[in-house]
């Protein structure tokens, strides 16, 4: 069922039976579907204009995709898409390294993206969810890095040691399950390794603090938080009213979900 038939048979059934809201976290999940009823409107619009190639920042030019497999579409194809991350990818990008690892890689916005960025870099994308796998080995094709990026399903704990010493960055985004799968003990490989995590305390209350714990003796550690958005937008967009422009880079987020920016010491 699609987002907007959710929406609208939500709308449909409070018109036919109105009554009060139940309390602030309904209207708190209203509000959150018709924004991103809204914020699909708003992509579509965008690839009716633009096609479907990232406009702005590291992935600019990259192909996508005009239905993502999960979370916002708009602020991909926008390219203001996690763009606080964008500094430390750059960074990434020019330091020399041979593969990337992407843990929940989705359809592949990082996957192929970092593929392209990175010239000299394997990527080897994992996600559980089988339509992420096509849509990725799609995405990738469609950009013509489909020799550079091998797709799988779940990526274990002790399959960090088959890329024990190379030159790697590993990119998790696993909606909790970062917990459970970094870990250097139970991973001594991981000591070598650059590594961007997405953290989910919603989830899992406390991961952002352990995995501090875990890595502070082995990896300089940069939190990097959530912040407004001040990337240029194309014209018919900055056109349209304020509501539009944040929902066009709102990323569908309930909760802060920092990420960790870790570096070896050594």
């Amino acid at each position: 069922m699609s987002l907007q038939t959710v929406v609208a048979d939500w709308l449909k059934g409070r018109v036919l039976h109105p009554r009060p809201l139940a309390n602030m976290r309904e209207l708190e999940n209203v509000l959150r579907y018709m924004a991103k009823w809204r914020s699909q409107v708003i992509a579509n619009t965008y690839v009716a204009k633009h096609g479907r190639a990232v406009f702005q920042g590291p992935f600019a030019g990259m192909n996508y995709v005009s239905a993502a497999t999960e979370g916002a579409l708009a602020p991909r194809l926008l390219g203001t898409y996690e763009s606080e991350l964008h500094p430390h990818i750059a960074a990434f990008a020019t330091e020399g390294l041979d593969c990337v690892i992407d843990i929940g890689c989705a359809e592949g916005y990082y996957a192929v993206g970092l593929a392209r960025l990175m010239a000299g870099a394997t990527v080897y994308a994992y996600d559980i969810d089988p339509k992420a796998r096509v849509a990725c080995a799609q995405l990738a094709a469609d950009n013509g890095v489909a020799d550079r990026v091998e797709i799988a399903a779940a990526f274990a704990p002790e399959t960090f040691a088959a890329f024990a010493g190379r030159k790697v960055l590993v990119f998790v985004d696993v909606e909790g399950a970062e917990d459970d799968l970094l870990d250097p003990a139970a991973s001594p490989a991981l000591e070598g390794m650059n590594l961007i995590v997405e953290t989910h305390g919603g989830a899992r209350p406390g991961v952002l603090q352990r995995l501090v714990e875990r890595f502070s003796a082995s990896h300089e550690i940069v939190r990097v938080d959530q912040q407004g958005k001040a990337m240029p937008l194309p014209e018919w967009l900055t056109n349209l009213g304020h509501l539009d422009q944040l929902l066009a880079v709102w990323e569908w987020r309930s909760k802060p979900t920092p990420w960790l920016v870790m570096r070896p010491r050594t």
